[in-house]
């Protein structure tokens, strides 16, 4: 490589660097800027809430309602309960969310390997484009918290040798249901999406849609497919914190949220643990998503919007 190049090269890598950094710190300031925002409406909001026509537009200011983030954070350090031994708060709320967090990702697994299947089949016969993908679309008006518990219903009917089913199974399926969505419907645009120059030009070498799928469209794809990979995480943990309220699955964040909820009267900080916790999860999924965009840094020519 000549001086030149490797100056650039070097530039390139730096500005990639100085633009990941940036975000980096852009995050954490919004996340500064929203706490800073909590304080300033509990501090000037009306104790009872901003209240129109009857209805509860803004929450109350009370302690009670929104106790201070200082109080929240102080609270993660503190025992669960008076009980001995009783482990930190920051301490079970980590346990559950890594708990959640790995159910959700098992999810995110299966929906992305079904989404990709599903939108590989509409890419190649477009008959089956015409037949499947309104039935994909319909898929998701179908309330979450109603179908959780016929999946944990149906799982636990599977009969298969020794295999038995587990709660978190359900969930994982719950979670995938969300995430195949976003993956199907992005995949589908970025497999479509090479020039037709391009694709003739396979053609006319005679290149197998194999191929032709791999050096071609799987590539342009990429553009598509991160950003429905994003949504799918996001999609994945939701659907995961959802599944475990509704089946009653213990050990999750989904679980401790409604436990810990039921203390709320009493120890208000307490409430808004676990409610960190699920955030969390969605930064780690979205981290996750992030650290794969990375590999794949070459193909990321322009991100299109899933």
């Amino acid at each position: 490589m000549s001086a030149a190049g490797m100056v650039g090269s070097r530039l390139r890598r730096r500005i990639g660097a100085g633009a990941r950094w940036r975000q980096v710190g852009l995050g954490a300031l919004g996340i500064l800027l929203l706490a800073a925002m909590w304080e300033l409406y509990k501090a000037l909001g009306p104790e009872g809430g901003v209240v129109v026509g009857g209805l509860t537009v803004l929450p109350r200011t009370t302690d009670l309602a929104m106790p201070h983030v200082w109080d929240v954070l102080a609270r993660l350090g503190q025992p669960v309960n008076s009980t001995a031994g009783s482990p930190p708060v920051w301490q079970a709320v980590l346990g559950a969310a890594a708990f959640s967090l790995g159910v959700a990702g098992v999810g995110w697994l299966v929906g992305v390997v079904v989404g990709m299947a599903l939108a590989l089949l509409m890419q190649r016969f477009r008959t089956a484009e015409s037949a499947v993908l309104p039935w994909i679309v319909l898929s998701q008006t179908v309330p979450l918290i109603a179908i959780a518990p016929l999946v944990r219903r149906w799982g636990s009917q599977i009969e298969i040798g020794s295999f038995q089913w587990e709660g978190w199974m359900s969930v994982a399926v719950i979670a995938s249901y969300l995430a195949f969505f976003p993956v199907a419907i992005g995949a589908l645009r970025g497999l479509g999406s090479p020039d037709t120059n391009h694709v003739e030009l396979f053609r006319s070498y005679a290149v197998g849609w194999w191929v032709t799928l791999w050096r071609l469209r799987l590539p342009a794809s990429v553009p598509y497919l991160l950003p429905a990979l994003r949504l799918a995480a996001a999609n994945a943990v939701v659907g995961a914190v959802v599944a475990e309220v509704s089946i009653g699955l213990r050990g999750g964040i989904g679980r401790m949220i409604i436990e810990y909820a039921q203390s709320g009267s009493g120890d208000p900080a307490k409430t808004w643990a676990p409610i960190l916790g699920a955030v969390l999860l969605g930064l780690a999924a979205a981290g996750f998503v992030a650290l794969l965009g990375l590999a794949l840094g070459r193909f990321r020519r322009g991100e299109v919007s899933a």
